[in-house]
């Protein structure tokens, strides 16, 4: 068994029992008041009333002018919220935990997270049709309806989601404390800095805040739909390696050249005339000559 340090990646022998997290009156609690600040974003916005005046202020203070040093820095870091280069980096963790751990689970909440905040962000967002600072055209107007694809934050969403899914699959508290302040920092990093480039509206960042908060409270609701699926992955591969593991059997295990078995009925050999070994025809040779001259010239 190995000790050092390198072990810790290796695949353990069994699966490890994992708990699953459940719906608690506590996150039940956060579930409701994260869901009441949603639909009040949502409705001040509606409305116009002073936050729609506060996005505006902040949109023609334009901060990436008043601070232009941070810009290229934080063109990257924004890069962080990006739904691409955020789900492959946190699926090749978690599919490495998922062979580690002998289970799908890791990579299944991950799907099931992205999957509602596809569906949950991608419908308000077209939904309400709001355009984004850049593309603002009338000084105070919410720019609601018009066609555009930013309320809530995608960028912020995402990043709640991909990296708060860490802290969710942690298999320890002290580890779930850590990755929550950490995947905290990363999602309150990337909201701010879409205001400072003035992809969005101060608005659109809290809204996306709250969505993506509200996907990860709600996913121990998910957790019975992903345990029949990764039931039924997991009995599909062992019928395809039972399938196999039969067709092997099949196939000979030696060559025929060997004398393993064959496939097919040998041809019958075709019949020759019969033949002297050399042993014999020699023998023959050496009896004639000791024959007596008489007979030779008899014969």
């Amino acid at each position: 068994m190995r000790t050092d340090i390198f072990a810790r990646l290796d695949r353990e022998p069994v699966p490890p029992k994992i708990e699953v997290p459940r719906m608690t009156r506590t996150r039940l609690a956060l579930f409701g008041g994260t869901s009441a600040f949603y639909l009040a974003v949502v409705v001040a916005v509606l409305l116009s009333t002073w936050l729609v005046t506060l996005d505006w202020k902040i949109m023609l203070f334009r901060p990436y002018q008043q601070w232009p040093e941070l810009h290229a820095f934080l063109d990257y870091y924004v890069v962080l919220g990006q739904r691409g280069p955020t789900a492959v980096m946190v699926a090749a963790w978690l599919g490495w935990r998922s062979w580690r751990q002998h289970t799908l689970r890791p990579l299944l909440s991950l799907g099931a997270a992205l999957l509602l905040l596809n569906v949950t962000v991608g419908a308000v967002k077209l939904g309400l049709g709001r355009l984004g600072p850049h593309y603002a055209t009338q000084i105070g107007s919410a720019e609601l309806f018009a066609g555009g694809d930013i309320f809530p934050s995608g960028h912020t969403a995402n990043a709640v989601v991909t990296w708060g899914i860490l802290a969710y699959l942690a298999t320890t508290p002290r580890a779930r404390r850590y990755l929550s302040a950490l995947s905290a920092v990363v999602a309150l990093g990337v909201g701010l800095t879409t205001v400072y480039l003035g992809t969005h509206w101060l608005s659109d960042v809290l809204l996306g805040w709250a969505a993506g908060l509200l996907i990860l409270l709600a996913l121990p609701w998910c957790e019975p739909v992903i345990a029949v699926v990764e039931a039924w992955i997991l009995d599909r591969r062992d019928r395809i390696r039972e399938r196999l593991r039969a067709r092997s059997r099949l196939v000979p295990s030696l060559p025929v050249a060997s004398g393993g078995p064959r496939l097919f009925p040998a041809p019958a050999a075709a019949e020759e005339p019969s033949r002297e070994t050399v042993g014999v025809a020699a023998s023959h040779a050496r009896a004639a000559r000791s024959r007596p001259s008489s007979d030779r010239l008899t014969a």
